[in-house]
């Protein structure tokens, strides 16, 4: 999963957007984008948080500024240190694939963040924020919170590749009053496109999508059985 392979691999399979969104940091966003150029496929800068609650929340972000920003909150409240023995090495790379350093921090762990906190963080740097993969058992936030605090403004829900959005809406109430998008979270290339969101916009870019998830200026997200 280097920042060339990454986008080799979903020009092919034919996407024109696609987010990167590491637990805990950004330090592989900017080399991700930098691989793009030149090309059509365009990369948001993202971070996948986790919340003191145990909650994954994507933050997608208009620059590497902010999501670097973003991470610097999160650095200052990740306890622990990663132990490569156990999870492997958390490689840096530049946009050639070439190995700059590595992280040494607990990046699958959980920050001291509160849930709340991380929305509020995420909006504050002009990001989106949207819990991941809310129909899991694990680190979904219907699993950990049982539901989304009326305080808890969230621009969409993401549900996982194995679960169609009628089926969630279905088994969470609360799916039914939120933007639902769906991504194939992939940590191998091979995943890389498995599930998709088809969106009604001018062009790929982060304000058009700000605009999709809200439904505004024509711009909507697609469900599956409107493809």
């Amino acid at each position: 999963m280097t920042p060339r392979a990454i986008v080799r691999t979903a020009t092919e399979r034919g996407l024109d957007m696609i987010a990167v969104c590491d637990h805990n940091s950004a330090r592989n966003t900017a080399a991700t984008r930098r691989a793009s150029r030149g090309g059509d496929l365009v990369v948001i800068p993202g971070i996948e948080v986790t919340s003191s609650e145990e909650i994954h929340i994507v933050g997608l972000f208009p620059s590497d500024e902010a999501a670097e920003a973003m991470q610097e909150e999160i650095y200052s409240r990740l306890p622990g240190e990663n132990k490569e023995e156990v999870f492997g090495y958390q490689v840096v790379v530049d946009e050639y694939d070439e190995v700059e350093d590595l992280d040494d921090r607990l990046l699958i762990g959980a920050t001291t963040i509160g849930a709340q906190k991380v929305v509020e963080l995420i909006h504050g740097l002009g990001g989106l924020a949207v819990p991941a993969h809310v129909d899991r058992e694990g680190f979904g936030i219907f699993r950990q919170l049982g539901f989304i605090p009326p305080e808890m403004k969230v621009d969409a829900l993401e549900i996982s590749w194995r679960t169609d959005f009628a089926a969630a809406r279905a088994r969470f109430r609360q799916c039914r009053n939120y933007t639902l998008i769906t991504s194939s979270d992939a940590h191998y290339l091979a995943d890389i496109g498995k599930a998709q969101t088809l969106a009604m916009m001018v062009r790929p870019s982060f304000e058009e999508l700000r605009k999709a998830l809200a439904g505004e200026d024509g711009r909507r997200i697609l469900e599956p059985e409107n493809f």
